[in-house]
This record gives C-alpha cells, sequence and structure tokens, in this order.
C-alpha cells in the first residue's frame, strides 16, 4: 500500500512498514538462532502501540499461556488466518498474531524435547489450526490442509524422536501427560521391543488410547452400513409394512376417478426386502515396512470395525519381506498392531501368496491391497488376474489425515490403467469404497 506525501510523491503506508517489521523478525527467528536486535526492539515497539502484550513476542510462552493471560485474544485467533476483511489499521494486529502462531509451531529449536514440551507443541499448533479455521492441528477440508497437515505431521515426529522416550515411558507422571497420536504412536510401535516392565505397559496404554479414539471415529463413518444387496430373484413378502406406497400409486393412477375424486387400487405393489445369505469377504493386506505407519494404522483399525459387521468376513495380512495372517486377532487392533514389526524390506509376493487363496467367490470379494508399491514388478500380473477374476480390487496408497504419500510411479500408472487407480487422501475416501460394495 503506498500513500501521497506532502512533495506529492509516493511513499511506503507505515501500517506496511509494521507489518514487514514483524514479519521480518519472524522470518529471522525460524530460520536463524540468533536473536537480531534492531528487529527485536521495533517488533516490540509495534506490539506495545498495538496494546498488545509482549509476551506475544516469545516463543517461550505458549499460546494457552497467552489466552490464559488475556483471554480477549482466544476470539482474535479463532479464524485469524482465514481470507476476510479486518478493520482499518486491523492487519497489523494480525500480522502479530499471526508471527504468533507461526514461531511457536514452527520454530522448535534443537535438542532434548520434553513430554511437556511436546505436549506444549500440540495445543499451540491446534491454535494454528484453529485460526485457518480447520480441525485441530491444522486437520482440515480446504485447499492448502493437506499440505499443512503433513508438515505439522513431519514437526511432530521429529519432536517425538527428540524426546527421551523410554525414560518419560518409565516415569508414570511423565508418561501420563502424553497425548497418544499417530507421531508417537509409529515410535512407540518401533521401540516396543526394547521397552520392558513400567515403560512397557505405558506404551500399551497409550497404543490401546490411540486405538479407542481413532475407532471411535472411524466407527460413526461406518455405521450406518448395510450389509448385503437386495436379491431380487426373492419375491418380496406381501405383508403391510413391505407394502410401495409410492409405487402402487403411481402404477395406478390410470384408475383415478374424477367424479369420485378417487383412486381405485386394483394392484399392490410390495418393496423387496431379502438380502444376500452369502457374508462379503473383505480382503486386507497391509505393509508393514515403516513408510506405511499411517495407512497401516488406520486400516487395521477400520478391518476390525468391519469385522464386527453382521456378513462381512474380515481377513488380514501384514507383510515386509515375509507375511504373517493376523486374521485371528482382526477383530482386536490393539493386538495386531503389537503383533507387527515396522520397517524392513518389501516383498509382496509373498503376502500374495497367502491372500489369494482366500479368494473363494470373486464377485463377493473386496481385496484392499495398501502399500507404497515400491515392489516386486511382477506383482502386477496378480493384481491384474483378481482383478479380472471379479474381485473388487482396490489399492490403496495412503489413507491418513494429511493423504501424502509417495506411490512408486510405475505402479500409479499400471494400476489406473487398469481401471483400479490407487487410492489416496483421507480415510473417508476407504469408507465410502467399502459401503459402496457390501451396500
Amino acid at each position: 500500500m503506498t500513500e501521497i506525501n506532502e512533495n506529492g510523491s509516493a511513499g511506503v503506508h507505515p501500517d506496511e512498514t509494521r507489518r514487514q517489521v514483524l514479519y521480518w523478525r519472524l522470518m529471522s527467528r525460524l530460520f536463524g538462532a540468533d536473536e537480531q536486535p534492531a528487529l527485536e526492539r521495533s517488533s516490540l515497539a509495534v506490539v506495545e502501540d498495538l496494546g498488545l502484550p509482549p509476551a506475544l513476542l516469545d516463543p517461550g510462552v505458549s499460546v494457552d499461556t497467552l489466552v490464559q493471560r488475556h483471554p480477549a485474544l482466544a476470539d482474535e485467533l479463532d479464524d485469524l488466518l482465514s481470507d476476510k476483511e479486518h478493520e482499518a489499521g486491523g492487519e497489523v494486529r494480525r500480522a502479530a498474531l499471526v508471527s504468533k502462531l507461526l514461531l511457536n509451531v514452527f520454530c522448535t529449536g534443537s535438542g532434548n524435547v520434553t513430554a511437556q514440551q511436546l505436549e506444549r507443541w500440540k495445543r499451540d499448533a491446534g491454535w494454528l489450526g484453529k485460526g485457518r479455521g480447520t480441525e485441530s492441528g491444522g486437520r482440515g477440508h480446504s485447499p492448502g490442509d493437506d499440505e499443512v497437515a503433513a508438515v505439522l505431521a513431519m514437526i511432530e515426529g521429529d519432536l517425538v524422536k527428540r524426546m527421551r522416550l523410554r525414560e518419560v515411558l518409565a516415569d508414570p507422571n511423565l508418561a501420563r501427560q502424553l497425548t497418544p497420536s499417530m507421531s508417537l504412536i509409529e515410535q512407540l510401535l518401533r521401540d516396543k521391543h526394547n521397552l520392558s516392565g513400567v515403560a512397557l505397559a505405558n506404551a500399551k496404554a497409550l497404543i490401546r488410547r490411540f486405538v479407542d479414539e481413532v475407532a471411535q471415529v472411524l466407527r460413526t463413518q461406518v455405521e450406518k452400513t448395510s450389509v448385503g444387496v437386495i436379491d431380487r430373484s426373492v419375491p418380496p413378502k406381501r405383508v403391510f409394512r413391505n407394502l410401495d406406497l409410492d409405487r402402487t400409486i403411481w402404477k395406478n393412477l390410470t384408475n383415478w376417478s374424477p367424479e369420485d375424486q378417487r383412486l381405485y387400487v386394483d394392484r399392490l405393489f410390495y418393496k423387496h426386502t431379502a438380502r444376500r445369505t452369502t457374508p462379503a469377504r473383505m480382503i486386507v493386506v497391509v505393509d508393514q515396512s515403516g513408510s506405511m505407519v499411517d495407512a497401516m494404522v488406520n486400516c487395521t483399525i477400520l478391518a476390525s470395525i468391519f469385522a464386527g459387521l453382521p456378513k462381512v468376513d474380515v481377513h488380514l495380512v501384514a507383510y515386509d519381506t515375509r507375511a504373517l495372517d493376523l486374521t485371528p486377532w482382526v477383530a482386536d487392533p490393539f493386538e495386531v498392531l503389537l503383533r507387527t514389526t515396522l520397517g524392513g524390506g518389501t516383498d509382496g509376493t509373498v503376502a500374495m501368496a497367502l491372500a489369494r487363496p482366500k479368494i473363494a467367490d470373486p464377485r463377493n470379494t473386496v481385496m484392499v491391497w495398501i502399500s507404497d508399491f515400491y515392489d516386486n514388478r511382477s506383482l502386477i500380473t496378480d493384481f491384474e488376474a483378481i482383478h479380472r477374476s471379479g474381485v473388487k480390487f482396490i489399492p490403496v496408497g495412503s489413507v491418513n489425515s494429511s493423504g501424502h504419500q509417495s506411490v512408486d510411479p510405475w505402479y500409479r500408472q499400471k494400476l489406473k490403467d487398469m481401471g483400479t487407480p490407487v487410492l489416496s487422501g483421507h480415510i473417508r475416501k476407504l469408507v465410502f469404497e467399502l459401503k459402496n460394495f457390501l451396500t
């Protein structure tokens, strides 16, 4: 923004200069450990002139603490980053608040991280999500949300790795301060074989909490699924509760009597209600290599939910260079996760050898294959054969909060050409595909 000074020349508006000072200071703190005294002094002067607390500039003060001390700021932080009109002069104030959110979330320093610091960062990330008008942590559904969620997940993963997790888990007081998240669960699953006693018990408790929380969310998406397609080869039962009133009226409209102002019905129509009695078989094959942890956890929990539905026969296979049939534990995702081993190589052919014999009725079977598909190229032949047989084949590259996952471009194109493009994005997409198959 420019203004015309008394000499008739264009100059920079004072508010624009103050905004630039705040953003220069933000960039300096994000990319350099050393403070720039001039920028710090200028930013402090701007903040005080706006009537904002100096703590706004201190990344050591959490957003929760700031709002607790200055409750009026809570409303300003909501939807702060959304595109909307601001009052005159409000852009500088907005810049100061935006700087606070970005600095607290993206400037995480180096060195060891305590459980308290991790939890504080999560709450600050939640405030960033509110500022963007999305769900906690920026996991929403607006343009750019997936990219932000992926960056936040990467930062959180780094913080978890910098935390002395084994020491935290060994202390019940510290362990209770942890809130389960995908990054934390991944680290627990990788390290579970090195834990024992109290530390192992606390790790299992965190995994169980996370599983239960995710299951609760996914169950609401699945609970309305009706299982079994209508079998129209079976005549409908001619009982009142099956009467198709709309169709009956439509089919008898020719019997309308204008003189009597009555519709004479000479035939009743009934709804088909008989459903197939053969259970739909769902075969879920999960790549348990480290890069697929999000999809593995989500799909394992999802498989357990579908396993609880009537007329759905769910089988679960996990693999790296070996394949493991986890079907006996499919109803309990917690037990499944404890039996998986993250990392190692990938050989989908061993999983196919275990999964393919489970196909008894191809047209009544869905196979969900979760992988990044950096795998044996000969596997495409098996995928093509299964697809031709009538099995509904659903390749999945990622089903997580961010929807970001690297998939082998060769496989991505081959599967697209086959008519079964790799599914990626939010797990709701997979729920939708499975519900369509089952209903």
